[in-house]
């Protein structure tokens, strides 16, 4: 496995659990005027595309891919689109992290689907086992399952003051 490949699909894990764990300097760093969940979106995406890069520099490309992909990656994608829809910039990017009132959500997938937007994520990767090696999914499977346990344990105690 190479060792930069593998750095670049881990690369958004580190920044993620600091948030999660640690939201008031998060909020603190954005200061007055920029919305903590509008910037982690942007670092987010930019952590994104390092992700994709370093899987894309360790892929083989051939098509048609087998048929599992297709079911995977239209309802691991379809999940992700959904949280997205319904939880906006703020429920998806760690709002009630950064002391916003984040509305409970309880149409589907929630409800149904434990961590919907990364059982999404994790179908998505599975699609790709036709062009990706297993290790490299393996290894970007598991910062979600990281996270999923480090979100498991939210103390409402530990959640930012936003700035005024």
């Amino acid at each position: 496995m190479g060792i930069a490949a593998a750095l670049g699909l881990l690369s958004p894990f580190p920044f993620y659990y600091w948030l999660w764990t640690y939201p008031q300097t998060w909020v603190d760093l954005c200061g007055k005027g920029r919305d903590p969940c509008t910037v982690m979106a942007y670092v987010s995406h930019f952590l994104k595309l390092i992700q994709f890069l370093s899987l894309f520099s360790v892929s083989t490309f051939t098509w048609p891919p087998l048929l599992y992909f297709w079911p995977l990656i239209a309802f691991g994608q379809f999940l992700n689109f959904r949280v997205y829809q319904l939880l906006g910039e703020s429920g998806t990017y760690y709002g009630v992290r950064f002391g916003k009132n984040i509305p409970w959500v309880t149409e589907f997938p929630f409800g149904y689907i434990k961590d919907p937007q990364y059982v999404g994520s994790i179908l998505s990767l599975l699609a790709c086992l036709w062009w990706v090696p297993f290790g490299y999914i393996l290894l970007w499977t598991l910062g979600y399952v990281v996270m999923i346990l480090v979100e498991s344990k939210e103390d409402p105690a530990t959640r930012a003051k936003p700035t005024s």
